[in-house]
């Protein structure tokens, strides 16, 4: 259900609710700090006060009674002195005879001084607060004691109550009418990015969404964003390229195709010159099923669905499986194995069409001999396949593995530019790469990088 609710207002109701727990902490702690100091305030008026009656409870001929609307404030104070025993000897007049203090009390009096509350005493039904001390008259020991109502600190505690519960709903209201607009504005580039982002389709692949400069999580998630729509622009252009290079690379042998079959059509005359025009459609048939395997290959290895049936394949077989296809083309002096590795794990048919691949490169475009080499680096177990001929053209070297890729001298070739790719293909679905470089003594070294 929080789910539906929208994210500002979601923001605010945590910001209300922190405030709540902020400001009910604050006020608790300000109504029990101001009754501490409310009791502290109380207990030393009534140390004073009983500093000032000592003197006057010390005197055989003076009377508390007489103090009243002095030290002591009528309805809100009073005193009281009773002897060791508990027997009252003298007090202020809402008193009366009875004493303040039991007989526990009036003990413990003798010997310390002692503060205690009362619900009420005679004559003044309120809660009070009494300090209970011993004095000396005529050398005889007696018990003083002296108290207050709370009732100004109740009045008190009272007044603050009510300020913090008008006051602290106000402070609510208003904190998180604030948390609501300031996470308005906090969200506001949120809404400008989905804004922008709404807009962007494939017809406008280079809109990047707006990002603020605030050095912050937004600034990062913007940026972040972005980066990911140049690389979704970049694989859609690479798809869109894709495409028009696959169609170009059909045009040409469904062309073929049909004007050997139109042709044969028209003007076949005998037996002979019709086997030659199906024997020109057959090449161009066998073109095309090339390309469709290639183009099948790539689109599978682009989904992560190469299907490898991995296993232990002896290198030196493998080699002499590749060097057997080209048997027609080569000489044994032409095609050069060697094996330092004795096994390697893969999947033996798409290692044979990534070999094959690089072999035929290799004849095609360089000089014999061509040495096919396994040897062990850096953890990895690499198939190489070395010519020497001319080598790759450095300007064409960065981009050798690309899709329908082809150097200058080899454009005039049948050729769909997708050999290499497809050694690419199948090097990454086994968890390796591909890579080319010329050779110091001349020629171009391909080879595969397999994890080992």
């Amino acid at each position: 259900m929080t789910s539906r609710i929208p994210l500002r207002l979601r923001v605010a109701a945590a910001f209300a609710l922190a405030m709540a727990a902020v400001l009910t902490g604050t006020s608790l702690f300000l109504y029990f700090r101001l009754a501490d100091h409310l009791t502290t305030a109380l207990d030393q008026d009534l140390r004073l006060r009983a500093q000032d009656l000592s003197a006057l409870a010390g005197d055989p001929r003076s009377s508390l009674a007489a103090v009243d609307g002095g030290l002591i404030e009528s309805g809100e104070s009073y005193a009281q002195l009773l002897d060791t025993r508990g027997r009252v000897l003298a007090g202020t007049r809402p008193l009366g005879r009875r004493p303040l203090l039991t007989p526990t009390e009036v003990a413990r009096a003798g010997r310390e001084t002692f503060l205690a509350d009362r619900a009420q005493v005679p004559g003044l039904d309120e809660p009070s607060r009494l300090l209970a001390t011993t004095v000396s008259r005529d050398s005889r020991k007696l018990v003083l004691v002296v108290g207050a109502t709370r009732q100004d600190r109740a009045e008190t505690l009272s007044s603050l109550r009510d300020e913090l519960l008008v006051a602290g709903p106000i402070a609510l209201l208003l904190a998180t009418g604030a948390g609501y607009m300031l996470a308005g504005v906090a969200l506001r580039p949120v809404e400008a990015m989905r804004r922008r982002a709404a807009a962007i389709t494939a017809d406008r692949p280079g809109e990047r969404l707006p990002v603020p400069a605030t050095r912050d999580e937004l600034e990062r998630l913007g940026l972040t964003l972005n980066e990911m729509l140049d690389r979704l622009e970049l694989a859609l252009r690479r798809e869109q390229d894709f495409v028009a290079d696959a169609g170009h690379e059909l045009r040409t042998p469904l062309a073929l195709l049909r004007t050997e079959i139109e042709l044969a059509l028209r003007q076949a005359q005998t037996p002979a010159e019709l086997r030659e025009a199906l024997r020109a459609a057959t090449a161009e048939v066998d073109r095309l099923s090339q390309l469709a395997e290639s183009l099948l290959l790539i689109a599978r290895s682009d989904r992560g669905d190469l299907g490898l049936q991995l296993e232990e394949l002896d290198v030196g077989g493998l080699f002499a499986t590749v060097a057997s296809r080209f048997e027609w083309r080569a000489s044994r002096e032409d095609l050069v194995l060697e094996s330092s590795i004795g096994v390697v794990r893969g999947d033996r048919l798409r290692l044979e069409q990534a070999l094959s691949n690089l072999v035929d490169n290799a004849l095609r475009h360089g000089r014999a001999p061509v040495r096919l080499a396994a040897r062990s680096r850096d953890g990895r177990v690499e198939l190489h396949v070395r010519d020497h001929g001319g080598g790759i053209p450095p300007a064409f070297l960065e981009q050798a593995f690309e899709r329908f890729t082809r150097h200058e001298a080899s454009r005039g070739g049948n050729g769909a530019g997708l050999g290499l790719a497809i050694v690419k293909a199948i090097a990454e679905a086994h968890g390796g790469e591909a890579c080319a470089v010329n050779a110091p003594t001349g020629g171009a070294d391909v080879w595969l990088a397999l994890p080992a």
